[in-house]
């Protein structure tokens, strides 16, 4: 079963089980696929890969709402965007550690030959496309500035 398929048969569970929140969520992200499958050139598909890059974009749009709401002393709004963002993370793959994620950083940067700061973009272009879904980009490209200066 692909994750839109997963997504509508969990928004039917939702709905029996009056779980407002969870309900909400999943309108949310089964809308975004839609609008994917739908938009020109999609032919009416929608990959799993595709379906994981929209949920981690709703994942980090929520977590900086949260920020600013919190920013403006408004947890209460805070609290809803991360109980959300908290249901759409269940379907993305496990996040990697801190630790896993310097030790991958580490081998790439051996594999392609990285000397320095300088040697970033060849860094990350490997690291952002073999750590996708495992790790946000800010943390990779954090991660990956800090190996490099050492």
């Amino acid at each position: 079963m692909d994750l839109f398929d997963q997504v509508s048969n969990d928004i039917k569970e939702a709905m029996k089980a009056k779980d407002k929140v969870r309900l909400e969520a999943l309108r949310n992200i089964k809308k975004l696929f839609l609008e994917a499958k739908t938009a020109p050139g999609a032919n009416d598909t929608l990959t799993d890969e595709a379906a994981l890059k929209i949920m981690q974009k709703l994942v980090k749009q929520g977590k900086d709402s949260a920020q600013i709401y919190m920013g403006q002393n408004r947890q209460d709004l805070a609290d809803a965007e991360l109980a959300q963002v908290k249901i759409i993370e269940a379907y993305l793959p496990q996040q990697m550690s801190q630790e896993e994620l310097e030790a991958k950083i580490k081998e790439f940067i051996a594999q392609v030959g990285a000397t320095g700061p300088k040697d970033m973009g060849k860094v990350m272009g490997v690291a952002s496309k073999a750590l996708a879904g495992q790790a946000e980009g800010r943390v990779i490209s954090e991660t990956v500035k800090k190996l490099l200066a050492q």
